[in-house]
Formats: C-alpha cells, sequence, structure tokens
C-alpha cells in the first residue's frame, strides 16, 4: 500500500477500533504520521508498537531482522537551491521517507512500551489554539454550535446532543481556516469544509476513545456524497487533529519526530 495521507485517512475511517490503538502505541509522533504509521502496520500486519529508526534501534542494542521493509513517515528534508547567492542558505520540505522500523521488525533486549493515553483538557486545548468558547445565543434550537467570522471563538448549545462532536467539529472548522475571511480556505466549497470539519470531529473522538464517532460517517458521507476524502483535505484534516489533540495534553518532552 502506498504511504498516502487519503491511505492514512481512509483506514482511519474504515477501522475505527484501531485509532485509539495506534494513539497509545504512536503518541509520540504527529497525528499524521501515527495514522501513516498504523496504515502500513495494519496492511502489513505489523502488530503496533514503539516505532525508530535503524540507528535509534541499534543504539538500544536491537537489531533490524533481515528481509524487514521500513514504514514510510513524513521527514523534514534540507537542501540548498542552486539558485541561491549565499552557499549557507538552506531551505526545508516535508517528503515521506522509509526510515521507520516497528519493534516487532526488530531482535534485541527487552525494552518498556507505553500504553498509557496521554491525557487531554478542553481549557488547556482552548487556551493553547487561542479560542474562545462564547455564550450560545442561536434562535434555532436545531444548530449544535457554530464559529464565528473572522473570530476565534466557537459556541455550544448547552442542549447539544454530542457536545464533545461538536466542540471538536467547531474547533476545527477555525484551525482549519474556514471562519478566517483571509485564509486560502474560507472560499472552498461548504461541502469541503463540512467534509473536513466532521472529519477532524470523528478522528479526535476515535483517538480520545470518545464517543459520536460513528454519528460522523453519515454526515461526511452525505456532504462528500460517497466520494473518498482526496490527499489534499486528507493532508489538512491530519494536521487540524494533530493541533486540537497536541493544544489539549500536557507538553511531551519526548516527542521524537517532525
Amino acid at each position: 500500500m502506498e504511504a498516502t495521507f487519503s491511505n492514512a485517512l481512509q483506514s482511519a475511517i474504515t477501522e475505527p477500533g484501531k485509532v485509539m490503538e495506534a494513539y497509545r502505541a504512536f503518541h509520540n509522533y504527529s497525528f499524521s504520521n501515527m495514522m501513516l504509521a498504523m496504515a502500513q502496520c495494519m496492511h502489513r500486519n505489523i502488530p503496533f508498537g514503539p516505532i525508530a529508526t535503524f540507528k535509534a534501534w541499534e543504539a538500544k542494542g536491537r537489531k533490524i531482522r533481515k528481509g524487514e521493509k521500513a514504514l514510510s513517515l513524513c521527514m523534514p528534508v534540507t537542501y540548498k537551491p542552486k539558485d541561491q547567492e549565499s552557499e549557507d542558505e538552506t531551505k526545508v520540505f516535508f517528503a515521506i521517507k522509509p526510515r521507520w522500523f516497528a519493534l516487532s521488525q526488530t531482535d534485541g533486549p527487552d525494552i518498556e512500551e507505553s500504553l498509557s493515553i496521554p491525557q487531554w483538557d478542553k481549557d488547556t486545548a482552548l487556551k493553547a489554539l487561542d479560542v474562545r468558547l462564547v455564550e450560545f445565543d442561536a434562535l434555532s434550537g436545531n444548530v449544535q454550535g457554530f464559529a464565528v467570522l473572522d473570530k476565534k471563538e466557537i459556541s455550544i448549545n448547552p442542549c447539544a446532543q454530542m457536545p464533545m462532536k461538536t466542540l471538536f467539529h467547531e474547533l476545527a472548522h477555525v484551525v482549519l481556516g474556514h471562519t478566517d475571511s483571509k485564509h486560502d480556505d474560507f472560499n472552498i466549497p461548504k461541502n469541503v469544509q463540512e467534509v473536513e470539519a466532521e472529519a477532524t470531529a470523528m478522528l479526535c473522538l476515535l483517538t480520545l476513545g470518545l464517543p459520536g464517532a460513528e454519528f460522523c460517517r453519515g454526515y461526511i458521507q452525505m456532504w462528500n456524497k460517497g466520494e473518498p476524502i482526496g490527499e489534499a483535505s486528507a493532508k489538512k484534516i491530519l494536521g487540524a487533529v494533530d493541533k486540537i489533540i497536541k493544544a489539549g495534553k500536557p507538553i511531551d518532552t519526548n516527542k521524537s519526530d517532525c
């Protein structure tokens, strides 16, 4: 299976029970790389567990088994443009490269595995994202929540059927730039915005083991008319989930990737 963001997202949506398991195993990585690792491990029947580069495993005294193929993750690549005046000037782009191996692909001394899920707090996330939760003043009781145009503010109906699902959906609109009239994604079609926001909410719920994810699928299918989510939207969705999840958990000094 090709390591792409759309394939990773599709794996997360079709195998929802695996997302929280992947979060337990790969939470030190960005959410995009978590999903890339999850999709590849599932496709190749590799058990979830710690992943590291060849050199990192070597430093722990473990060796990669002969014939094992690396997992591909997104990583920064530095290069020197030929047309730059200064020889010291470098630029960075991100590319998906095969550099990582799972614990089960190695042999050597035992290592301690962390299976705990980092905590996530709503108020911590809102503060980190600089988003305000304001009073709900919509006249229609059918409105579950909304995000305010050109303000980093969201509002949740106190009678919302699934308040956390709604919270993540509205947060996603803000993080994705859908409510910022100066953002490039402000003018993308309404159906694309709704698919991106709901898919973000679904993955947040699945990651943290919260209820409501099963109701996201119908909403996504309705707005996307059964079509698969494209690579560009998939990349934005995974990036938004990463920002929201990261914003609400304690600072992790052991984060190990880009």
